[in-house]
């Protein structure tokens, strides 16, 4: 028995002694100038938590402010700059980007049996293409502070002083980096999928990184194009939204949104693509309804374009565009529906292991339910005519952006995290992480829902006292989130310090091709060209397939 286990031991070491990603060029030139789309995904990865941080940072301020209904450490103007960055820093440097250019660049050309993404050189410009707007943004903020909010809304943000000018310009540049992520991960899965992989045959996680580029590619011109009319406005006086110049300033607010709705689907369609290989590797079962899911992605990319104006309801549109749009946002939710009826059938009667990965799935199922259903609320008429502009609009959003997007990237992010670094994390203290950011979460937002209906605006500074315990509810609930994410860093971040902590190649039991090869994952990805023998959420052909040695 010692002998078997001295062999499995040297087995093991001689392993993840082979070259591989992370390993085979070392140095820092190695890493700058890459072209490998898995390194390439880890620098993403670490340039955005560490806006992730400072946007973090500024919301902890933020809540701090807030616990009482005067002064606490900021005057009205410091605290209109910090919700400003909050909001533009967690929203174009954070979110939009988030996931496909960390996870995606990462795991999906693994996933489709390719070497690398269609254009690697392009793949490393975006990437730096993003650092420059991300220190453009870090300018503005140097530069005079920003507080216009961070839908640089008109004519505030076309008349008033401060870094609105370079922030817009950051906000034009980002915007090239995604546009040619979104180019490049088209063109990678329309001619890069492994001999035999059809398009029904695609992990869930390609058709949402797929209908997430449409997406990017579509719309974000629109931004571009609308921050361009801004900086004509600003510096050349050019009547476009300023009403003092002949201009529109609700024009501003349409150009905007056309971008911005369909921008929440660049943020959530990516993680609901997460949740598709989570729940059924931790079920251990075949995908529920795996057309209606692919299709449902391609469904919330159209429909998503469509909906921009119930974000004016009260802005003086036509009663008919506002019930139409009405119409078309309750619409929007059927393809969702479509997605959490699917994973729900998906666990209904599996083998299901409450790993950290699934109980991030599950946590992202409960608290995007409930920001999808207060959006509904939004989208009748009556009831939004009362519930504009307060803390309910800021307790929905969080629901959807973080409570969608961000608890499905740290579901990936566990999931994943095996494959990217080689190293397991303990589960036990990534289980803790996990229940501290779910009740943490609600306890900072819950409330913010009860703030909105009884009238309590956002933005605002001051407050009446009888607001003052659910705020103070409010940011006891952001401590207890923010120490669960410090405990979820240390938690991924210290095994890699400690080789005992090696991880198998597929410690999951997963059936995607991403997990047949070693981890770290090989330089090339594969050593030979995988042969497709089996769907990606089939688990008895996968295992049968890894104990005769063949490729998924």
């Amino acid at each position: 028995m010692a002998e078997v286990s001295t062999q499995t031991q040297q087995a093991t070491a001689s392993h993840h002694e082979e070259l591989n990603y992370l390993n085979e060029n070392r140095g820092v030139k190695s890493w700058l100038l890459t072209v490998d789309h898995k390194r390439i995904g880890v620098m993403y990865f670490w340039t955005i938590m560490t806006m992730f941080f400072v946007g973090g940072v500024l919301a902890l301020v933020l809540r701090t402010e807030l616990l009482t209904p005067k002064r606490l450490l900021v005057d009205a103007q410091v605290y209109n700059q910090l919700f400003t960055l909050h909001g533009a820093i967690m929203t174009f440097l954070v979110l939009v980007p988030l996931i496909p250019a960390t996870l995606g660049n990462f795991a999906m050309p693994i996933m489709l049996g390719a070497k690398d993404v269609a254009f690697p050189r392009l793949n490393l410009a975006s990437y730096y293409i993003y650092v420059v707007g991300a220190l453009m943004a870090v300018a503005a903020i140097l530069g005079g502070g920003l507080d216009t909010g961070w839908t640089f809304y008109t004519p505030y943000s076309s008349t008033t002083s401060g870094g609105v000018g370079i922030m817009t310009m950051a906000a034009f540049v980002l915007g090239f980096s995604s546009i040619l992520t979104g180019v490049n991960f088209i063109a990678t899965i329309h001619k890069l999928r492994a001999p035999g992989m059809s398009w029904y045959n695609m992990p869930l996680f390609i058709w949402g990184m797929y209908a997430t580029s449409l997406i990017q590619v579509l719309a974000t011109p629109v931004i571009g194009i609308t921050m361009v009319l801004l900086l004509m406005e600003r510096i050349f006086q050019v009547g476009i939204f300023d009403a003092n110049l002949g201009g529109d300033p609700v024009l501003f607010q349409h150009f905007f949104w056309f971008y911005s709705h369909p921008v929440v689907y660049i943020m959530i369609l990516p993680g609901m693509a997460i949740i598709s290989e989570v729940i059924p590797t931790f079920s251990q079962k075949t995908i529920f309804g795996y057309k209606p899911i692919a299709w449902s992605s391609v469904g919330i990319a159209v429909v998503g374009f469509l909906v921009w104006g119930h974000h004016l309801f009260v802005s003086g549109q036509s009663e008919f565009a506002a019930a139409v749009f009405s119409f078309i946002t309750f619409l929007v939710a059927i393809p969702s529906g479509i997605k959490i009826w699917n994973w729900m059938a998906t666990m209904y009667r599996g083998s299901i292991s409450l790993k950290a990965p699934m109980l991030y799935a599950i946590s992202f199922l409960l608290l995007f339910g409930i920001g999808g259903l207060t959006g509904l609320f939004l989208g009748a008429l009556a009831v939004d005519v009362h519930l504009h502009d307060t803390y309910f609009i800021v307790a929905h959003f969080h629901y959807v952006m973080m409570g969608g997007t961000l608890i499905a990237f740290f579901a990936g992010v566990h999931y994943w995290w095996p494959k990217i670094y080689g190293r397991m994390y303990n589960e036990y203290w990534a289980s803790i992480a996990c229940l501290l950011v779910f009740l943490g979460f609600n306890g900072t937002f819950l409330p913010q829902f009860i703030l909105g209906a009884r009238g309590m605006p956002r933005r605002y500074y001051n407050y009446l006292d009888q607001f003052q315990p659910l705020h103070v509810a409010s940011t006891i609930g952001s401590y207890i989130l923010a120490l669960g994410l410090v405990i979820m860093a240390v938690v991924l971040i210290a095994p890699l310090f400690r080789k005992r902590y090696d991880a198998p190649n597929n410690p999951w039991g997963a059936a995607s091709l991403e997990w047949t090869v070693s981890s770290p994952a090989p330089t090339h990805n594969f050593h030979h060209d995988p042969v497709i023998t089996h769907g990606p959420y089939d688990f008895k052909a996968a295992r049968a397939a890894e104990k005769a040695g063949a490729h998924a």
